[in-house]
């Protein structure tokens, strides 16, 4: 039996440390064939002026607070449409879409619908004499006429 064994390629070798000729120092943790880039401003640059970014950060948060503000303005404005057509005894139960705002009829659509689904969010309103409050005019009181007809 003979031992037959593959050739061993010598680029499979393990390669020794290759040191850098005397007179340049390698900086700590680069490693062979890497480059460490210089600290110079040049290299890293800043992409814009720091006043300028904070001016540009300044107005994205101005324009937060008026979307934030325009927003709170649109669902008062809702409830306030809503209160309008009087047909909901509470008008914050319509849920706010910004479509109602647009649109008259999308808005009574809505509230259609809503009272197809919830009746007893419905208005409620007495019409007519119910016994309670101010009557129509003064009455006066005829108490002879009261022991007429008592007896």
């Amino acid at each position: 039996m003979t031992n037959q064994n593959p050739p061993q390629d010598d680029a499979q070798e393990p390669q020794e440390d290759v040191e850098a000729p005397e007179g340049t120092e390698q900086p700590e943790g680069a490693q062979d064939g890497q480059e460490t880039p210089p600290d110079d401003a040049e290299a890293d640059p800043e992409t814009f002026p720091k006043e300028y970014v904070q001016k540009l950060r300044d107005e994205a948060a101005a324009s937060r607070v008026r979307a934030r503000q325009a927003d709170e303005l649109s669902e008062r404005l809702h409830v306030e449409l809503v209160r309008a057509t009087g047909r909901l005894a509470d008008p914050t139960d319509l849920a706010y879409v910004a479509g109602h705002l647009e649109d008259v009829d999308v808005l009574e659509a809505a509230i259609d619908d809503l009272l197809a689904r919830r009746p007893h969010l419905a208005s409620r309103r007495l019409t007519g004499d119910v016994g309670q409050g101010a009557t129509g005019g003064e009455v006066s009181v005829d108490l002879a006429g009261l022991l007429r007809s008592g007896a």
